[in-house]
């Protein structure tokens, strides 16, 4: 079972705050191991899944998660999100984490999800103590469903969305619904068929994503904003885009290191603005940091969008690194990573 360090003492399972599009300033849990996941999505930022399973296991130990937690509560999130590196309702004790997240703080907790296991009724039970539910829908029938998810072979369209239908019902808190889009699924007949089965599920907000990272497939293609603002008044009038994080947040005393820089690029691409923004870092210092994990061959830069993303490449880390001697000033016309265009995280 692989297992994550962060240069503080005990943060092997929290990360962040991550500046969220939604959540303000999210304070993420991983629960199951880097693309562990029930569906493999076509557009998915992290990569191709490589652990496709419907089990339902503790992959990690609960007293772990709670204990980091509490040790990261001071960073003030406005949410602690359970979402991270994979599909989190696969965690078999969620119910008892959202429980013991309670008995530590007054923060909300949001579950981000694929709702691809809400047709299980104990899963339902485990996610009824959150506050915020965000799962997603990306097709209205299982052809589209099939060739944008790529689920489990135990995972049967139907019951996935009378899962979420179900979980809308019995669920106290807010339920919003992720709409993913991408070109190529827009026709009249897959968007009508879309809409129907958003209505069948009756959630609070409709939210419309389309891709902004780079995606596991090449041919995975976003939308533009103004198609996403015409499908939005087909969901109309729960719809809504979601916005470009532009947010500033006061910068705090936690100062991440590059072995924490290290393991927030391997869950999530992200720009220089949004590492600054995710682990409370100087820009300066992020763009130092960037230039020592290029040149150490454990990050690598990718465009997307006309922003610069950095990410890890493999299981490096940094104890593993040699070295670096002093490279000097910076040659002219060498791009600074603190240049790059803010943040467009996920969440």
């Amino acid at each position: 079972m692989r297992r994550w360090t962060l240069s503080r003492p005990g943060g092997r399972y929290v990360f962040g705050p991550v500046p969220s599009r939604r959540l303000g300033r999210s304070l993420g849990v991983d629960l199951v191991p880097f693309k562990t996941c029930s569906y493999d999505c076509i557009y998915c930022q992290l990569g191709r899944t490589t652990d496709l399973t419907v089990q339902r296991r503790e992959y990690v130990p609960l007293e772990a998660v709670l204990s980091d937690l509490k040790a990261s509560l001071d960073r003030r999130p406005d949410y602690i999100t359970l979402s991270g590196s994979g599909e989190p309702t696969l965690y078999s004790r969620l119910g008892e984490l959202i429980a013991g997240i309670k008995n530590l703080t007054d923060t909300p907790v949001a579950v981000l999800t694929n709702g691809s296991l809400l047709y299980d009724p104990q899963v339902r039970r485990d996610l009824a103590g959150a506050d915020l539910l965000i799962p997603s829908l990306d097709a209205g029938d299982p052809q589209v469903f099939a060739a944008v998810n790529r689920p489990h072979p135990a995972i049967d369209f139907d019951a996935m969305v009378a899962g979420l239908a179900a979980m809308r019902r019995e669920f106290s808190g807010h339920f919003w619904l992720e709409v993913f889009i991408l070109d190529g699924f827009t026709s009249d007949s897959q968007v009508d068929n879309l809409v129907r089965r958003v209505k069948e599920v009756g959630p609070e907000r409709v939210q419309l994503n389309t891709v902004c990272r780079p995606p596991a497939e090449d041919f995975a293609n976003g939308v533009r904003l103004e198609r996403l603002a015409e499908l939005a008044r087909r969901f109309a009038p729960q719809a809504e885009v979601i916005a470009d994080f532009r947010g500033v947040h006061q910068l705090g005393e936690f100062a991440a290191g590059r072995q924490e820089m290290l393991d927030l690029l391997r869950r999530r691409p992200c720009t220089a603005g949004g590492i600054a923004d995710g682990l409370q870092m100087h820009l300066n210092a992020v763009a130092k940091y960037l230039e020592e994990l290029v040149t150490q061959g454990l990050v690598e830069s990718t465009r997307s969008g006309g922003a610069v993303y950095y990410r890890a490449r493999g299981k490096a880390d940094v104890s593993q690194a040699p070295a670096l001697k002093s490279t000097g000033p910076r040659k002219s016309g060498a791009r600074h990573p603190g240049r790059d265009p803010g943040a467009m995280p996920e969440g």
